[in-house]
């Protein structure tokens, strides 16, 4: 029996610092695939790692082996106890599994619902699943369908309008800090998506003196150059710091990008001018210990829960719709997947009726050689019809019962009436 799981754990299950044990490996995902392909119990696999969520969504036949090889996983990438992992992560079997992953591609699961980044960070996770050849029939249809799903959200419903994002909360918490935006400087590490959101906001606010810093210095000039910024290098972050108000960070980086001492330097230049640090990568680029700080006020991803909790109420209508329709959609996929059990009777049906064909056709050879193409062409075109009609009602009737506790009895006097098991025949 074909099982879908779906094991991980995001931001409602697990605080920051134990998510980002298992995004520090920038070769995560490649490692996470490779460990998939050669574990015997899991059949097919995507490794979906975000700053707000890790999960590991398989198809197994041993639900409990399967288990184990997962939490094995994560225990590998993160270099943490398995004992101690179990206390963190969700576990979703079957329908539930088909369901989580619906709702996490709506959006309907992350920290701020109706965010548009995790469908796109889903796509990219299963563009790698294809290209290592780890997701299969299974979660191919599975996949395709939770894009579906999510474009039926999006069209459907009103949650996107209603919606903010990390990086819209962000700002909503520099506004809280500040109560003002307008003269404050604002330095951005990292010029990835969610900085340029961050951008965005923070422009809407009134803000028009905003530094950018990326390791890669012509993607800061880039970024920079659409919001009338300035650009600047990894290497002169020390010096920025004296003189700017908030420093939002986002890199990929493994290590910290903000240290203590770098700030506790800076902090002699600025005549005790309280600087503020909003974390919203993962891992984390700014050291926890900063916030110890005097005058230094450091907030991470998981601080921004409460400016998100703001929104519920506008979107809880919206997001009752889209609950909806994740919940058609799932029974539509679980009929799909009943349906596989019947896969290879009819494949056999099938390829006993073209086999019968193709050797009546070449028994007729010498009666078939006489008559023009078109003739020929007509004769075999019958005979295939023929077929095609005679195991139409039989195919129909299995397809019919699938799901249902009488199938196997079906499939199994299916193939004793047709003779589809040849070898085990006496």
């Amino acid at each position: 029996m074909t099982d879908i799981l779906n094991i991980g754990m995001n931001h409602q299950t697990a605080p920051v610092e134990l998510r980002e044990c298992l995004a520090t490996n920038p070769h995560g995902i490649h490692t996470a695939l490779e460990y998939i392909r050669k574990a015997p119990p899991l059949k097919e696999g995507i490794f979906i790692s975000t700053c707000n969520r890790v999960e590991v969504l398989v198809v197994a036949e041993d639900e409990t082996e399967a288990r184990g090889s997962v939490v094995g996983l994560f225990s590998h990438l993160g270099g943490m106890d398995q004992s101690e992992l179990q206390k963190v992560l969700y576990n979703h079997r079957g329908h539930e599994a088909i369901r989580h992953i619906f709702r996490v591609a709506s959006s309907l699961d992350s920290m701020v619902v109706g965010e548009p980044q995790i469908l796109g960070q889903i796509k990219e996770a299963y563009a790698y699943a294809v290209k290592e050849k780890t997701s299969g029939v299974v979660l191919n249809r599975l996949m395709h369908k939770a894009f579906h799903v999510a474009k039926r959200v999006r069209t459907e419903t009103g949650i996107c309008e209603a919606a903010v994002s990390i990086a819209y909360a962000a700002v909503e918490l520099a506004k809280k800090i500040f109560y003002e935006l307008q003269d404050k400087r604002v330095l951005l590490i990292g010029a990835g998506d969610m900085a340029e959101l961050a951008a965005r906001h923070f422009m809407g606010q009134g803000v028009e003196d905003i530094l950018v810093a990326n390791r890669t210095f012509e993607r800061a000039v880039e970024l920079a150059g659409e919001f009338d910024g300035q650009p600047v290098s990894f290497e002169e972050i020390p010096i920025q710091l004296s003189s700017v108000d908030i420093v939002l960070t986002s890199t990929a980086s493994p290590e910290f990008v903000i240290t203590h001492e770098m700030v506790r330097e800076v902090l002699k230049k600025r005549r005790n001018k309280p600087l503020f640090f909003i974390d919203i990568a993962v891992p984390r680029d700014v050291d926890p210990r900063v916030n110890d700080i005097e005058n230094v006020y450091v907030y991470d991803i998981d601080d921004l829960k409460g400016v998100v909790e703001l929104n519920l109420a506008q979107r809880k209508e919206e997001a009752a719709r889209a609950e909806r329709i994740v919940e058609e959609e799932v029974v539509k996929f679980l009929r799909w997947l009943e349906t596989l059990d019947v896969v290879p009777t009819i494949v056999s049906l099938r390829q006993k009726a073209e086999s019968i064909v193709a050797a009546e056709l070449r028994r007729s050879n010498s009666v078939l050689q006489t008559m023009t193409p078109a003739q020929k062409q007509a004769v075999e075109v019958l005979a295939r019809s023929i077929a095609d009609k005679l195991l139409h009602d039989p195919i129909l009737f299995l397809k019919n019962k699938a799901g249902k506790p009488v199938l196997e009895g079906y499939l199994d006097t299916t193939r004793k009436l047709f003779n589809l098991d040849e070898d085990d025949n006496d």
